[in-house]
């Protein structure tokens, strides 16, 4: 048994896995001004969605190349690999004097996302006391909030104001640079600190149950055949669901269209200052109130809550922009699908995700399904600017909000709640057992 401060800090340290993906993820959009004048791709269109998809495309390969890592050579050594990802990335990122190596290095970057966001919770859901599990793995959402505002802020306070000449001449040469430089203190920090944790205990006894070859050994280690097999079935098809509702359910595109969701609103506002004082902080602060909430109220409780309170705002903000409402209301709804979505799908997705499948597989498991929810992310992405400009914005929040629907009647009728399982008890349950 771990000593209760020890598994606070191990937690803590998995979770900076978290708050890298978050300051990561989002540092691009305050430079991208910057960058693009420096590289003379303002005017090129392709060449600006090659610059801000590079990252992406690592998270694909770094989410579906974890899984069978963490099987095979232990949860830790993961948690290690991506801390050095991205360190390499961010330093390379600022120093690159060539466009080729600016994506090679995003790349990068993108490939410790994709490992971090399937092992750090992953790896707080082994090491957790069932009691607590739930807080410990939201802790890994809380941290990427924190990412996301904190890149914010650093973005925020080196751009200088491009009114005057010289600034502008910094910002193009410097600036952008020191945005992605930022990250390497949080990051040099982790990788430092990952070699201060153990390694996950469901790994240990995996390896003890196979001998030293575990990693090897066949049949200890599942691999894809076996997660797409009849047996893993019902859980597979959970986690799937969950992972690209999360992006699907639409709160997302508030954060990545905040701007134009605004103006449609009728206010004329810079994009990136909402996106500080509005979208960020309701983020946070939301995503510390799930901590309090998801061992009490239960993580079926929270995900119903979150589909079916976000179905009722974006049916509800469908039917304003419709009408052609503007003003105070359209901002109170804004942020209250932010904060539902912060206190539910934002971190008990993650938190099921972890809980839901066998030791066995659940390396594996949770690399999928994380795959899955970066192609819901994309997919959401790019395919809201069309579906907009076709339907208008009262068309895409109702079409958000069938979606929303949708999942309830799914997540009544197949989510479990987890709260106070162990992981053995519910591998037990979402398993067909073998005869």
């Amino acid at each position: 048994m771990f000593k209760k401060g020890f598994v606070y800090f191990i937690c803590l340290v998995s979770a900076m896995g978290g708050l890298l993906f978050g300051y990561d993820w989002v540092v691009i959009g305050g430079a991208k001004p910057f960058y693009e004048l420096y590289f003379g791709i303002a005017d090129s269109p392709l060449m600006q969605g090659v610059a801000m998809t590079a990252a992406l495309v690592g998270c694909l390969v770094g989410a579906m190349v974890a899984g069978t890592a963490a099987d095979r050579y232990g949860r830790k050594p993961l948690l290690t690999v991506a801390a050095v990802l991205f360190t390499v990335s961010a330093v390379a990122t600022g120093w690159a004097d060539d466009f080729v190596l600016f994506n090679v290095a995003r790349f990068i970057g993108g490939i410790g996302i994709g490992v971090a966001s399937a092992m750090s919770p992953m790896y707080i859901a082994e090491v957790s006391p069932t009691a607590i599990r739930g807080r410990m793995v939201s802790l890994n959402q809380l941290t990427i909030v924190l990412g996301i505002l904190a890149a914010q802020i650093v973005n925020m306070l080196l751009a200088r104001d491009t009114s005057v000449a010289e600034n502008q001449t910094w910002n193009v040469a410097w600036g952008w640079r020191w945005m992605f430089w930022a990250e390497t203190v949080p990051a040099a920090l982790f990788l430092l600190m990952s070699f201060f944790i153990p390694e996950s205990p469901v790994f240990l006894q995996l390896r003890r149950a196979g001998g030293q070859a575990a990693g090897t050994a066949r049949g200890q280690q599942a691999g894809l055949k076996e997660l797409f097999s009849h047996r893993y079935a019902r859980v597979l098809l959970l986690g799937l669901v969950i992972a690209v509702f999360q992006q699907w359910c639409g709160t997302n595109v508030i954060f990545n269209y905040a701007q134009e969701i605004f103006v449609g609103a009728g206010f004329d506002v810079d994009g990136m200052f909402i996106n500080i004082v509005i979208t960020g902080i309701a983020n946070v602060v939301f995503t510390f109130v799930a901590l309090y909430t998801i061992e009490r109220w239960g993580r079926r409780t929270l995900m119903l809550l979150g589909a079916g309170g976000l179905g009722i705002i974006y049916l509800t903000l469908g039917t304003c922009y419709f009408f052609a409402v503007k003003g105070v209301l359209m901002v109170v709804l804004v942020v209250a699908a932010i904060a539902v979505y912060a206190m539910t799908l934002g971190p008990v997705t993650w938190t099921l995700l972890a809980e839901i499948f066998p030791a066995r597989i659940r390396g594996v498991g949770m690399a999928t399904c994380t795959f899955a929810l970066w192609v819901g992310c994309c997919t959401l992405t790019f395919s809201f600017p069309p579906m907009n400009a076709a339907l208008g914005s009262s068309g895409s929040f109702w079409i958000y909000s069938a979606i929303c629907a949708a999942a309830f009647v799914f997540l009544w009728r197949r989510c479990p709640e987890t709260k106070g399982r162990s992981l053995e008890e519910l591998e037990e349950k979402l398993t067909v057992q073998q005869s």
